[in-house]
């Protein structure tokens, strides 16, 4: 009975899913090139809260949880565990207020409606990561946009999603390059949990009547400590959040 209730409720939120892509791709278009970049944005943030809270078509249970008292007058850079695909929007409409742009493989520059078209125009970092050097710039480059703007970028330095939940050391080398051209941005961890049990390989079906937790954890000073040293913090940190026992129950 669980597996064909998957199975339905995966197919009604997929049908969801991509009539939100498609109906926001055109509100994009029109938002974008008729009222302007905020306009734009404003229509990027329903289209996530539509993403986000469609979750609840298979049964999910949805908690989003702020711990952090997060400036308003210096860029953040948000450090997450990825466990899956649905981890990027629930974290983008709760952190809708800070302009959140993502560091995101190139590949999803093209093809996908409504993402695609936010991707390029947002001003995110699209990182060929067979091109090391290419990935250097662009990362430098938002991280100059979020330093100018005093917004915000959203990082998952495992650089793979880890539907397990066991976390893969975080890398350095992308918000080591965002620190350099932010000197004064705040790292703040972001701790994911259950998408991977709910998505654990494919696109279909989805596991029905999980637990997904996001949580905002209190931010970290990186100013006189090594790169290195403010990941391995912000891992344990989030570790602590996602490990059994935790608050998000898993199905």
């Amino acid at each position: 009975m669980k597996k064909i209730l998957d199975y339905v409720l995966s197919a009604l939120y997929l049908i969801h899913f991509g009539i939100t892509l498609l109906v926001f791709h055109v509100i994009q278009v029109i938002a974008f090139n008729v009222f302007g970049k905020k306009a734009h944005k404003v229509s990027v943030d329903w289209l996530n809260f539509s993403l986000t809270f469609g979750l609840y078509l298979t049964g999910a249970r949805i908690k989003l949880r702020n711990l952090a008292q997060l400036p308003n007058d210096r860029p953040l850079i948000f450090v997450a565990n990825h466990q899956s695909s649905y981890d990027i929007s629930p974290i983008y409409w709760y952190m809708r207020k800070y302009s959140p742009r993502f560091v995101s493989k190139i590949e999803l520059a093209k093809g996908v409606p409504s993402i695609s078209y936010n991707l390029r125009k947002s001003g995110a970092a699209l990182i060929n990561r067979k091109d090391g050097k290419q990935a250097i710039m662009e990362i430098a480059r938002l991280g100059k946009l979020i330093h100018d703007e005093k917004a915000s970028a959203i990082i998952f330095p495992e650089g793979t999603r880890t539907a397990s939940g066991d976390m893969k050391q975080f890398q350095s080398g992308g918000v080591a390059t965002l620190l350099k051209r932010a000197p004064d941005a705040l790292i703040v961890p972001v701790a994911i949990d259950g998408t991977g049990a709910m998505n654990p390989k494919g696109i279909f079906p989805l596991k029905s009547f999980c637990a997904l937790s996001f949580t905002v954890l209190p931010g970290i000073e990186p100013a006189g400590k090594k790169v290195e040293e403010v990941l391995a913090e912000t891992q344990e940190e989030i570790r602590k959040v996602i490990q059994p026992g935790s608050f998000a129950v898993r199905s």
